[in-house]
């Protein structure tokens, strides 16, 4: 039976330091060797928290998944900042809708919608309790416009 162990890391930036060393460490496993494999599998992520599963089957045996950042980190890279607006009636960056999208494919599995649409709709009420605008728009009213089907030329190139 594999022990598994779960963490929040910085891509590209795990340490043997707390969380994963004294979690791993007692399992027996070369903790170096899973550094270093969760810091390759999580270097596109750079600067964002990585949920990942650790699966420790041996000493000398595991298995690493890595699952996607949360929605808001994706935004706020995307956006270039480091941080949200805490009043959220105050812009603080902006994001294109055919990023909104990106995100969207890129958070798919882990949503609960039904389409790409849908997920895009999320990801825009995510942009609007971060501060962020959607196309110079507020997420209410980039809502509205992704409901009209204004932007619906971006579903059908995303499909392709």
């Amino acid at each position: 039976m594999a022990n598994v162990v779960e963490s929040l890391v910085a891509g590209g930036k795990a340490t043997a330091g707390p969380p994963l060393g004294p979690a791993l460490g007692p399992l027996g496993v070369n903790v170096a060797a899973v550094i270093a494999k969760i810091n390759e599998l999580t270097k596109d992520m750079n600067g964002m928290q990585v949920p990942v599963k650790i699966k420790v089957k041996s000493r000398t045996e595991f298995e690493i998944e890595v699952g996607t950042p949360p929605t808001s980190a994706l935004v706020l890279k995307e956006a270039g900042i480091d941080k949200g607006a805490g009043d959220k009636k105050v812009a603080v960056g902006e994001i294109s809708m055919q990023q909104v999208v990106k995100i969207a494919g890129i958070k798919r599995n882990n949503l609960l919608s039904k389409n790409l649409k849908s997920a895009a709709s999320e990801i825009v009420g995510t942009c609007g309790s971060l501060g962020i605008n959607v196309d110079g728009m507020s997420s209410q009213d980039a809502q509205k416009a992704l409901l009209a089907g204004n932007y619906d030329g971006l579903f059908e190139e995303a499909k392709a």
